[in-house]
């Protein structure tokens, strides 16, 4: 196995891992919390909308981390 491969095994293997996270902290109590089939599809699409936004924030800094790193080190 290559370093290649086992780079991109850890990052399926994280990405995996945060999916997981977020549907167990913030998906399923968000679900629970509301009765009507509605407001569950609301719920679901909003924090849809919250993981986007945390992926994306995510995506921002990590170009940042990769296009600063020569000049900082």
């Amino acid at each position: 196995m290559s370093n290649q491969d086992i780079t991109y095994l850890v990052g399926a293997c994280l990405g995996v891992f945060g999916l997981t996270a977020f549907c167990a902290l913030v998906l399923v109590p968000a679900i629970t919390a509301y009765r009507r089939p509605l407001e569950r599809v609301a719920v679901v699409i909003l924090s849809l909308y919250v993981l986007a936004a945390l992926v994306g924030v995510g995506v921002v800094i990590g170009g940042l981390v990769v296009l600063e790193w020569p000049r900082l080190f």
